[in-house]
């Protein structure tokens, strides 16, 4: 009795303090359906300004554009112009002025303002350059953080970082992350010394295999570090020993990473991207000329002293100096540096990788961009929800929202281009795309495009773990890119005292795991082979390598495993504990051999993990 008096003491309290609070609640909710049926009422009710049709024709130096794209800035209201340069827009507010902005492929944008009813309205274009000025001077990507927000964004990107990353430079170098460096191998003269195990050794490097060359990696990791033409194979490719270049008033030096100061040190910086015109394809293939890494396979627009071009992915940019660029919202663009050959075998290819996914398909696919430059909204107010919510009345309706309520999204949100302090405009989101573009280093992007599934069962004197890994959202192999690059699956069965089960049948770690080596598991990763010493995994991929094998998950796949470990045996004590069962996913950014002896410190990445555990009871239904 006592005890069931007490929960209904507990009962009565509580229902006194939850009808004290009902009231206020009530009434807040109450206000708050009232506002937002009010401001639906409001939007569908208000009186909207009346509209007309905008006429006029878009010309340049030498008459009528035809094919012209025309749209009423930051709106879905566009059309093109005729055969004579002539348009007609509907829907277009009289009682206020409007930016009309036109386009076309070679031109930069040109704009005027207008209201509708007007018949006679005129827009000129201005060609753009479509020479390649090599002398140009590159802008540093800080003038453009002070209106652009996306700057900062940039900053934490690996493109802002690609000619300052100490695992580039490290490899390159042949050094540690002190700049010990090891000896040079003599493999220039295909008479590669054998490595001395007494003999200081800070990892491979292309410097330490070719001293007096400078190879071709400044063709994607410092692209500005040269005034060398984007075409001039010869000295991006670094390919003649310097006494040669020396020697010669034709043959140009070769350009090295270790040049890369000021600007160049940058990297792959904003105005580089901004100025790519288009990527060639080697012939009748959609791939980059393997010989023709980064720079080599771009068509750059650097525009001479005085002048200046930016392209991108909006078409109704009232700025000086802009173009649209539709190479620049597919996977294309990412193509030049984002395939690599080494003579005849393929060192990385995410690009064809992609090509080969269903994500490639233009109906239902996503591209490069969709995935690593998403949308992102950027509000500088605490009213995120609120804005949207007037940007989603004011869609849904197609009307415009009463004065001040209407301009709330305008106030709140950030432009797609610039501070709104400094006039940006408001924009879809769809429109905002995120600059930090995530990769291998950022934690939670790895782990949204892969999963892991695992279950176990008792069969005979034997339990049984199946796994499924599946490439869940990569538009390419997982893990892409470097092959230093590795994950691994790792699987373990342990009695009650953490004593190891024996592995009876499945796949074993190989020895280039590391720690985890020989544990049970599955390794995702591209193996090569140096063709001259015979070294497997060689992580010298300038060298001449072939591939050994290529376990990656390609986009959409899967890798199943089934591993058997023995169960304890009774006579020794062991039966009655129960069994606890370890998987785990790990991604490594290099082999664990060569991140010791380079220094590096970048840490594995658990991935996903699951623990099963087989109760000591259930093994007596075996």
């Amino acid at each position: 009795m006592g005890r069931r008096r007490s929960f209904q003491v507990g009962g009565n309290a509580l229902a006194v303090v939850l009808r004290a609070w009902a009231r206020p609640i009530v009434l807040i909710f109450l206000i708050l359906v009232l506002l937002t049926f009010g401001t639906v009422v409001a939007v569908f009710a208000w009186p909207q300004p009346p509209t007309a049709s905008v006429s006029g024709t878009v010309t340049d130096a030498s008459g009528p554009v035809a094919g012209a794209l025309v749209r009423v800035q930051t709106t879905a209201n566009h059309t093109y112009t005729d055969e004579r340069g002539g348009f007609t827009i509907e829907g277009v507010s009289t009682a206020e002025n409007v930016t009309l902005v036109a386009w076309a492929e070679g031109y930069i944008f040109g704009w005027t303002e207008a209201s509708g009813g007007e018949e006679q309205v005129s827009i000129e274009l201005h060609p753009h350059n479509r020479v390649d000025n090599a002398v140009y001077d590159w802008e540093t990507s800080e003038n453009c953080g002070e209106c652009h927000p996306s700057y900062t964004e940039w900053r934490l990107d690996a493109h802002s970082q690609s000619a300052v990353n100490v695992r580039f430079l490290t490899m390159y170098n042949g050094t540690d992350i002190e700049g010990n460096r090891s000896r040079n191998s003599n493999y220039d003269t295909g008479l590669p010394r054998t490595r001395d195990p007494d003999d200081p050794y800070f990892g491979p490097g292309f410097k330490v295999d070719f001293p007096k060359r400078d190879g071709n990696c400044a063709a994607c990791h410092t692209p500005m570090a040269s005034k060398l033409d984007a075409d001039n194979s010869c000295g991006w490719n670094g390919c003649h020993m310097q006494e040669t270049s020396d020697a010669s008033d034709e043959l140009p030096d070769g350009v090295s990473p270790n040049e890369a100061v000021g600007v160049a040190a940058e990297g792959i910086s904003c105005d580089f991207c901004h100025k790519i015109g288009a990527v060639n394809f080697y012939t009748d293939t959609v791939l980059p000329d393997p010989a023709m890494p980064g720079i080599l396979s771009l068509t750059l627009y650097r525009p001479k002293s005085g002048e200046d071009l930016l392209m991108g992915t909006v078409d109704d940019v009232s700025r000086p100096k802009d173009s649209f660029n539709q190479l620049h919202r597919e996977s294309a663009f990412c193509a030049a540096c984002h395939f690599g050959v080494n003579d005849t075998t393929e060192i990385y290819n995410s690009y064809g990788e992609w090509l080969e996914s269903p994500y490639s398909d233009p109906g239902t696919g996503q591209t490069c961009q969709n995935c690593h430059m998403p949308e992102a909204p950027r509000l500088t107010s605490r009213m995120e929800s609120l804005v949207q919510t007037v940007a989603w009345l004011e869609r849904t309706s197609g009307r415009t929202l009463p004065a001040g309520l209407g301009k709330l999204a305008e106030q709140s949100q950030r432009s797609y281009f610039v501070y709104p302090e400094k006039g940006g405009l408001f924009r879809e989101l769809d429109q905002i795309h995120s600059h930090q573009m995530p990769g291998a280093s950022d934690e939670k992007f790895l782990r949204s495009a892969i999963s892991l599934e695992s279950n176990s069962e008792i069969n005979g004197a034997e339990i049984v773990v199946n796994t499924v890994v599946r490439n869940t959202g990569a538009g390419h192999h997982y893990p892409t890119g470097s092959p230093l690059r590795q994950v691994l699956l790792v699987v373990r069965a342990t009695d009650g005292g953490g004593r190891e089960l024996a592995l009876v049948e499945g796949e074993l770690l190989p020895e280039w795991a590391g720690d985890v080596a020989g544990s049970a598991g599955q390794a995702y990763a591209k193996i090569l082979r140096d063709t001259l010493t015979g070294e497997e995994p060689t992580f010298s991929h300038w060298r001449l390598v072939e591939l050994v094998e290529d376990t990656r998950i390609p986009a959409l796949s899967s890798r199943a495993g089934s591993f058997r470990f023995a169960l304890p045996d009774d006579d020794n004590g062991l039966g009655d504990d129960d069994i606890n069962i370890e998987v785990k996913l790990i991604f490594r950014r290099a082999f664990q051999q060569l991140q010791e002896w380079k220094g590096w410190t970048d840490p594995d990445i658990l991935l996903a993990s699951d623990e099963l555990l087989i109760a000591a009871g259930s093994k007596d239904d075996r």
